[in-house]
């Protein structure tokens, strides 16, 4: 099963359709809420994903960012791609803004698809600036093999982006990789299907227990759980959903029958934006000090900082 969209189902009539099983935001949010299944899991190294922040126009306050990476090692930022269109159809220094991905941007024949994309790509570039000290014009996005976007120059530094509908939310972690996914809480689906093709026998054994209502609110979190996994690990596809899981209430990583699967290396979290949208995160810890200066001086190679900085100039410069 391609991990981004759960399988179409064909009804009566041969209509091909994904509203299987009807659910509400509220009943949803209220059913994770109930089970303990929304919050932060921490790692043994103290260390956790903090809440996402909501960051609406790029003016916005980055101190929580800032805080955050300093704080926790990784931090999250989220937004609709329609709060940050005015700055893309307003600034005028998109063109340096987007550097490297300018000409994807110019490409793109549909106006939604553009903006959106461009947007992201802004979100990915204030956050950064935010939580690093420097500019957004000195971020570089580069893509590797898969396209998992990555901060050219800042080996150190990981990214992790999702976007569903109208919403978009970009993770930065000084501590080892991190993946992000997102999902409208009233997102409509195949129980029975997601539950076979996704979910463990010791998932299928705790779902067993609860009313179906339940379940399908549980699944929800359960796949983008796993999503934000394997995107972390860089596995996409390669990693079924079914050779790992979790608990449905907050817990770690286990194996296919329930035991616990690693130490203290990973943590998840899961939180409501937006009154209508799940995001979760799986943040790897890499036994890097969260608590050490992000400052880009610091976080830089020596070498090239210094490549990048010209004589008598103390800011690094990006050729974007």
């Amino acid at each position: 099963m391609h991990h981004s969209e759960p399988t179409a189902v064909r009804k009566g009539g041969g209509r091909v359709t994904d509203d299987i099983d009807a659910r509400d935001v509220v009943g949803v949010l209220d059913t994770l809420h109930r089970l303990s299944a929304l919050g932060v899991v921490a790692t043994a190294h103290g260390s956790a994903v903090a809440p996402p922040v909501h960051v609406p126009r790029p003016d916005s306050s980055w101190l929580r960012i800032r805080e955050d990476l300093l704080d926790r090692g990784a931090t999250v930022a989220y937004a609709t791609w329609t709060e940050w269109l005015p700055a893309v159809l307003t600034t005028p220094r998109l063109k340096p803004l987007l550097g490297r991905d300018w000409n994807r941007y110019a490409d793109t024949h549909d106006p939604a698809v553009r903006c959106r994309f461009a947007a992201s790509r802004l979100l990915i570039k204030y956050t950064a600036a935010a939580a690093l000290g420097i500019g957004p014009e000195d971020i570089d996005i580069a893509y590797r093999l898969g396209g998992r976007p990555y901060l050219r120059g800042l080996d150190q530094v990981e990214v992790g982006l999702t976007h569903t509908g109208e919403l978009m939310a970009v993770g930065i972690s000084r501590m080892g990789r991190i993946g992000l996914d997102a999902e409208r809480a009233d997102r409509r689906f195949d129980l029975g299907l997601m539950r076979s093709q996704m979910c463990t026998p010791a998932e299928v054994a705790e779902l067993d227990a609860l009313p179906e209502d339940q379940q399908a609110a549980c699944v929800l979190r359960l796949w983008t759980l796993k999503e934000a996994y394997t995107k972390a690990l860089g596995q996409g596809m390669r990693l079924a959903f079914t050779e790992f899981g979790f608990n449905l209430a907050l817990g770690g990583l286990r194996t296919p029958d329930g035991a616990a699967a690693l130490g203290d290396e990973w943590a998840f979290a899961t939180h409501p934006v937006l009154g209508r949208y799940l995001i979760s995160a799986a943040c790897h810890d890499a036994g890097l000090d969260p608590a050490g200066d992000t400052s880009v001086g610091t976080m830089l190679d020596r070498r090239l900082l210094t490549a990048m900085t010209r004589p008598g100039d103390q800011s690094p410069v990006v050729d974007i």
